[in-house]
């Protein structure tokens, strides 16, 4: 028998089949539905659910309470917050049957999506996007917007780092706090990183 090079809690499930990467942890009462696959370095917390055929990418972060259904796909580097809300139908009736209706929802690499926001089917959350706590987002949302409210509303630009980005150089480009990267609004509604490639993902952290 080959010795598995992740951890499932004991209270967990995982069914069979299913991939699962090194280094990834299953918590208590979590499960994980046949044909699903989670990438490397993942966590899952208490009491989440992965449906049937999900695809999560290496380092995500799903904190407790969180079920991630069929037809979503989590990038590398997403964190989900606890108790934040995923659909997989756009009109669901409990007298009809929709399964072969599920709308795809794509979580681009790094994004953030705050404890209980709900994310509607059909979207794609933007590249280190970061939507507020209780926010509902019902479109594709840029990479690094700040989405707040109901319905989520774009208030800001969110740096790589997680830093609101507010200072501005003497080019007018935005700088992080943090980092000390640029960014440029290219053409309105748009965002994009001076000094990291796009699909590029963060250095590991010191």
């Amino acid at each position: 028998m080959t010795e598995r090079n992740y951890f499932v809690h004991e209270s967990a499930y995982v069914d069979d089949p299913v991939e699962i990467g090194a280094g990834t942890k299953v918590w208590h009462f979590s499960h994980v539905q046949s044909g699903a696959r989670l990438g490397e370095r993942c966590i899952l917390g208490q009491n989440v659910n992965v449906a049937n055929d999900v695809v999560i990418g290496n380092n995500c972060k799903i904190q407790n309470n969180v079920s991630v259904y069929t037809g979503v796909e989590l990038e590398d580097d997403v964190f989900c917050g606890p108790s934040c809300v995923f659909t997989n139908v756009i009109n669901p009736r409990s007298q009809i049957n929709r399964h072969s209706q599920y709308l795809r929802t794509l979580v681009r690499r790094g994004a953030t999506l705050g404890a209980n926001c709900t994310i509607v089917c059909g979207a794609t959350v933007g590249r280190y996007a970061f939507i507020g706590a209780g926010a509902v987002v019902r479109g594709d949302v840029p990479d690094y917007a700040l989405m707040l409210g109901v319905p989520a509303q774009r208030k800001a630009w969110m740096s790589r780092h997680g830093h609101r980005l507010e200072k501005r150089d003497a080019e007018n480009n935005l700088v992080c706090p943090e980092s000390g990267w640029r960014y440029a609004e290219a053409e309105p509604g748009k965002l994009r990183c001076l000094d990291w490639p796009e699909d590029k993902a963060l250095e590991p952290a010191k």
